[in-house]
C-alpha cells in the first residue's frame, strides 16, 4: 500500500520529522512522499494532525 499526502496538508512539517527514512519533503504548496524511498511504516499517517495522508 502506498501513502499520498492530500490537499488537506497545511505544510506543518510534522510528517517530515516523523519519517524514519527521509521519504517526505516539502513540495510547492504541500509536502510530498517519495514513493521510491517510502517503507510504508505509517508513522506519517499517525503524526499528521489534519488527516491529510491517505493510503492508495
Amino acid at each position: 500500500m502506498a501513502y499520498r499526502i492530500t490537499e488537506d496538508c497545511t505544510a506543518c512539517g510534522v510528517c517530515e520529522m516523523e519519517c524514519p527514512v527521509g521519504a517526505i519533503e516539502e513540495g510547492d504548496s504541500i509536502y510530498v512522499i517519495n514513493q521510491d524511498d517510502c517503507t510504508e511504516c505509517g508513522n506519517c499517517v499517525d503524526a499528521c494532525p489534519n488527516g491529510a495522508i491517505i493510503e492508495e
